[in-house]
C-alpha cells in the first residue's frame, strides 16, 4: 500500500510518498481502508516535533518512532480480527487514530473504539474533518463562548 512517511522531525518537505506493507489485524482490531483523512494542528506538532509531548506520542525524541501521520479518519472496514465484533467487513466509519498516527496511509488497523458508523448523510472528507477539529469548536464554543440554545455564531476559519 502507499502512506506518506517522514523519517526526521521537520518541515513537509521531509513528507515522502511510499510503498509500505500493508497492515494485518490482531484478533481485537480491525483493518480500516481510509477513504479520507483531516489534516490536523497535531499533524504539524508530530511533524515538526514540536512541543514536546508531540515527540512523546510519535514514539522517538530524536525521531520520529511513528512514521506515518493522520488522525481522523473515515473509511470502510476492509477485515476484522476473529475477536473483534463490533464492527463488520462493509462498515463505514470514521473516528479519531489513538496516538494520533497512521491516517496518511491506504489502510490502518485500530481496535477501533475511537471509531463510530458513518452517518449515511455525510461524505467521508465531510466525516473525516469531525473528530478533532469538531470537538475543539465544541469546546470553544459551549466552555469558552458560553453559547446558549437560540442564539447564532459566526464560524471564522473552522479547522
Amino acid at each position: 500500500m502507499q502512506a506518506v512517511i517522514y523519517k526526521k522531525y521537520g518541515t513537509p518537505d521531509q513528507l515522502r510518498l511510499v510503498e509500505v506493507p500493508t497492515p494485518t489485524p490482531t484478533d481485537q482490531e480491525v483493518l480500516i481502508k481510509i477513504h479520507a483523512c483531516s489534516i490536523n494542528g497535531s499533524d504539524r506538532e508530530n511533524l515538526v516535533g514540536k512541543p514536546l509531548y508531540a515527540r512523546m506520542s510519535g514514539g522517538g525524541l530524536r525521531k520520529p518512532g511513528k512514521p506515518i501521520l493522520g488522525s481522523d479518519i473515515a473509511g470502510t472496514v476492509a477485515a476484522v480480527g476473529k475477536n473483534h465484533t463490533e464492527f463488520q467487513v462493509g462498515d463505514e466509519l470514521f473516528g479519531e487514530l489513538p496516538g494520533y498516527h497512521g491516517g496518511f496511509a491506504e489502510y490502518v488497523c485500530t481496535s477501533g473504539e475511537t471509531l463510530a458508523l458513518k452517518p449515511a448523510n455525510l461524505t467521508f472528507s465531510q466525516a473525516a474533518a469531525i473528530p478533532q477539529a469538531g470537538a475543539i469548536a465544541r469546546q470553544g464554543i459551549r466552555e469558552q463562548g458560553q453559547v446558549q440554545a437560540g442564539q447564532q455564531v459566526l464560524i471564522n476559519g473552522a479547522g
